[in-house]
């Protein structure tokens, strides 16, 4: 029992730090295509 609570709890960290990169991966898209829009912007300006 202790074996698989470990088993468990090893899986979920790990599945917890792939989660916080993808989200972190997913804010660093969502800053660059505002900065991309943004720029377009002052461009046409």
């Amino acid at each position: 029992m202790k074996g698989i609570l470990s088993l468990l709890a090893i899986i979920g960290f790990a599945l917890g730090i792939t989660a916080c990169n993808t989200v972190e991966g997913a804010g660093k898209d969502v800053e660059d295509s505002g900065e991309w829009i943004q720029e377009q912007a002052e461009d046409d300006s």
